[in-house]
């Protein structure tokens, strides 16, 4: 029949038409997807290289490069954190009124004359040495590498003095610490004193966990810094960007570096042992460690637990075996052991022995009393000791003139969405 031939052909050609419509919308939608994949990649790299200018840019920021520069950035970084500490110190008036009540009461009995003179005299000295040790410790760990290494520069050679001066005198009741300008063998012997690597550790045990302590408190600011950025939801810390990176090369078995590898093992132990890993990397010389405090802090790890384990890692078990190593190698049997290697080297055997056994024979002679003039000469040895303490004091003064201008840099170049905050 024509009308219904007709309405058949209308029917396909609908059906066409549709079948059309639909393919050209489908195709219409492959293309807009292929474009916001473009666009996406696109963005991305551009994002990628904008950040590898950045880091590059901060890099720089370092006093030989562009010292006025760095310097600018410097003071503005102490500027803000200043701000911030004084803003924080506002914010708990209860314990800032009471700590001012505390030190008002100290300066009071001080200046007030009566018995409690000497048992407060007592406290202070003890007191100031603890700080002084705790302090010492801070500044071995904080910085994030840039630490002064004040084990080698002071603790280090402080129980040595002490192991040196327990061999010579026989005995190791000598004062107590804080000692007086130098250390004195006593007139008599004390049996319960006698020269062992356990009464050494006893004698030198307060500044030993102070400044572990002080070391485990040095570890506090990663942890802080990258709990902040991960509760306020900002782009992660460029060393954990650099974690990220290297598991995913370490995925695509890409070749890695010894000290790469063992910052992903740093990373997966302390995410996986908690406490224990935690106590494990703190309890041995690890350089890595700040990796442990950032990984804690990005995870959201209890901050005693976090604390508790470096503590106890740094202030008991690491300080133990580094103080014992320290007193098993200034014996007098291994010291003499040493001299007598040094006399074989050729060509310079002489000079070295002869600089040695002075420096040893007046160190032994300031424990028995010697060497009380006010003008004393001063060997070679103990000079190029005192360079390379002035040596690294400057390198880490540097170093933190560099490292807090390149935290003002990631300051002003990075918010939580990513933008820039302000101008230079």
């Amino acid at each position: 029949m024509p009308g219904a031939s007709a309405v058949k052909r209308k029917g396909n050609d609908s059906g066409t038409h549709s079948s059309n419509h639909n393919s050209v919308k489908h195709s219409n939608g492959d293309a807009h997807q292929r474009n916001n994949i473009s666009q996406k990649n696109s963005q991305e790299k551009g994002k990628n290289t904008k950040n590898s200018a950045l880091l590059k840019e901060r890099a720089s920021l370092v006093l030989w490069r562009k010292p006025f520069k760095t310097l600018q950035y410097f003071f503005k970084e102490v500027f803000v954190l200043l701000y911030r500490l004084s803003v924080n110190i506002s914010q708990h008036r209860i314990a800032l009124f009471s700590t001012l009540l505390v030190v008002i009461a100290i300066v009071v009995l001080s200046n007030v004359s009566g018995p409690h003179q000497d048992a407060l005299g007592k406290i202070k000295i003890q007191a100031w040495w603890c700080v002084y040790w705790l302090g010492l410790g801070v500044l071995s760990s904080i910085g994030l590498g840039t630490g002064l290494h004040t084990f080698v520069l002071y603790l280090g050679p402080h129980i040595a003095a002490v192991t040196l001066a327990a061999y010579e005198c026989g005995s190791l009741n000598f004062p107590e610490p804080p000692y007086p300008d130098k250390i004195v063998c006593a007139a008599s012997v004390d049996p319960s004193w006698s020269v062992t690597v356990w009464n050494i550790l006893r004698k030198v045990r307060v500044e030993a966990m102070m400044w572990g302590a002080g070391t485990a408190l040095g570890e506090l600011p990663p942890y802080f810094m990258a709990r902040a950025a991960r509760l306020s939801g900002s782009n992660s810390d460029d060393e954990f960007q650099e974690l990220e990176a290297l598991e995913k090369a370490q995925k695509k078995n890409k070749p890695l570096s010894r000290i790469d590898r063992l910052k992903l093992y740093t990373e997966k132990l302390v995410k996986k042992a908690g406490f224990f890993g935690i106590l494990a990397c703190a309890s041995i010389p690890n350089p890595l460690f700040d990796l442990a405090g950032i990984t804690c802090g990005h995870f959201l790890i209890p901050f005693w637990t976090f604390f508790g384990a470096t503590l106890i890692g740094k202030a008991i078990i690491k300080m133990s075996i580094q103080t014992v190593f320290v007193i098993i190698a200034f014996n007098e049997t291994l010291i003499d052991r040493f001299i007598s290697f040094i006399a074989k080297v050729p060509v310079i055997s002489e000079y070295l022995t002869l600089i040695l056994t002075q420096f040893l024979s007046e160190q032994k002679e300031k424990f028995h009393g010697g060497s009380k003039s006010k003008v004393e000469s001063k060997s070679i040895l103990a000079v190029g000791l005192e360079m390379v303490v002035v040596t690294m004091v400057i390198f880490f003064l540097v170093s933190i003139i560099n490292s807090l201008a390149q935290d003002h840099h990631k300051r002003i170049h990075k918010s939580p969405s990513g933008k820039r905050k302000s101008k230079d």
